[in-house]
């Protein structure tokens, strides 16, 4: 293998990118949707966010959909819709995006959380089942950075415990597990549509569920125009007019319009991003150090839209070389978006442990629970190590294979020369990854 760029060799990223990762795809249909809304000065209605909302339900095979102003504003309604409140516990992944979990805060929840699983860094079942109290209300599943997590057994969990099952699907938008489109098979799908999304409406979010009292609920608690007589939902109806959460939530119709424009194409954008990224992981397949990280081909389940893909680092097979300066050889080749780790661990962050957010004079995350959930240091080892296991790679849009070539080039050279790597290696630092996410940017 050639030398290193980081040692004065030369880059393996050579190629024009092209549109190779240019996201999201706006088209004149996008910009011609949008100015529609604009000329009728219908900003603030929402006829085009329940055409929207129908759309949606019939492309995941829903029976209800519900446009929301953003993801966590979705989650948030979605906890409500079952019922999340006042000293109950939501079990969830430590390891994800913060608004995954805070908005059961607000509801006088509190979060307790559980294990991810090394190799899918999804919420780990077998982790749930000893979290489980008779305060547990729910469980919060993240099909994190695309990866669908292990369904057939959390659903199993929620009926055995009698708990509802939420799914985040801000990073796997028309990702598939074995057959079913994911957040179609828990009790209630919550994603995040903001710009960065594979799903792009602009800041938005959306709320899908086959239960009609999870639906009103949540149509309740932040959509107050859609609160009225129809309601069906007989403990609701006296209480119509209002938000019962005092909340705003609707989706503003220029996300909408641009959602439905997407939502037309996205299929087809979907099936190329999955096949340069699968080429992407094959061209990798057997290379020391890495390991894809993606569902089994025979498995039947889908990564979607692959939001912010990564890969799995096995230090131990290149000698101990930190993820840190695996990644750095990789940038140095041309492959910018290889940066070490994921998200830090929810449970460390002083919000979860000393933070009194609502003036309660003791931290939120106790002042509601009936017993001391916080998690210490050294609570969850796999969640807390799995930023020196992670690290990312680019998200190909477009299929061209030599372009897709010279960026695996580029981690094949930093596996096949860790050793002069390992000469300059200074370790981890101890605050790797991020609380918040990666850039947006390629």
């Amino acid at each position: 293998m050639s030398k290193l760029a980081l040692l004065g060799g030369a880059a393996a990223v050579t190629k024009d990118q092209k549109d190779t990762f240019k996201w999201p795809v706006i088209t004149k249909e996008d910009e011609d949707a949008v100015l529609e809304v604009l000329r009728k000065g219908g900003m603030s209605g929402t006829e085009v966010t329940k055409k929207f909302e129908a759309e949606m339900a019939e492309w995941l095979g829903t029976k209800y959909a519900l446009g929301f102003h953003n993801g966590t504003a979705s989650v948030q309604a979605a906890m409500y819709g079952c019922k999340v409140g006042a000293g109950d516990e939501v079990i969830c992944p430590s390891i994800t995006y913060w608004a995954s979990v805070v908005p059961a805060f607000s509801l006088g929840a509190t979060p307790v959380f559980a294990e991810v699983e090394p190799d899918t860094l999804c919420i780990d079942p077998n982790d749930i089942e000893k979290r489980i109290t008779k305060y547990t209300k729910a469980i919060v599943v993240v099909h994190y950075l695309g990866h669908p997590c292990d369904m057939d057994s959390i659903m199993k969990l929620a009926k055995k415990h009698n708990l509802k099952v939420i799914e985040d699907i801000s990073h796997a938008q028309g990702g598939i597990y074995k057959g079913k489109k994911v957040g179609t098979i828990g009790h209630v799908g919550a994603m995040s549509l903001m710009s960065g999304k594979s799903l792009v409406a602009g800041e938005a979010g959306m709320f899908v569920t086959d239960d009609l009292e999870i639906f009103e609920r949540a149509l309740a608690f932040g959509h107050y125009e859609r609160f009225d007589g129809k309601i069906q939902t007989a403990y609701l109806k006296p209480y119509s007019g209002l938000p019962l959460g005092g909340y705003k939530y609707r989706m503003h119709q220029l996300s909408a319009a641009v959602g439905r424009v997407q939502l037309k194409y996205y299929e087809k954008r979907i099936k190329e991003i999955q096949k340069a990224m699968n080429y992407f992981w094959d061209l990798l397949e057997g290379t020391p150090g890495i390991k894809a990280h993606r569902p089994a081909g025979a498995s039947g389940s889908t990564m979607g839209g692959w939001y912010f893909p990564h890969g799995i680092y096995k230090s131990e097979e290149l000698g101990g070389l930190s993820v840190t300066k695996f990644a750095e050889a990789v940038r140095a080749e041309g492959a910018t978006a290889c940066g070490p780790g994921c998200n830090r661990p929810l449970h460390l962050h002083a919000l979860f442990n000393t933070c009194d957010v609502y003036g309660h004079g003791k931290p939120t995350r106790i002042a509601n629970s009936k017993r001391e959930v916080r998690q210490p240091e050294g609570s969850l080892p796999v969640s807390e190590g799995i930023n020196a296991r992670t690290f990312g790679v680019p998200w190909f849009k477009k299929f061209y294979p030599e372009i897709i070539e010279e960026h695996a080039l580029a981690f094949k050279k930093a596996a096949a020369n860790y050793k002069e790597l390992l000469k300059s290696d200074t370790g981890n630092p101890k605050d790797l990854g991020d609380w918040h996410f990666f850039s947006h940017k390629q």
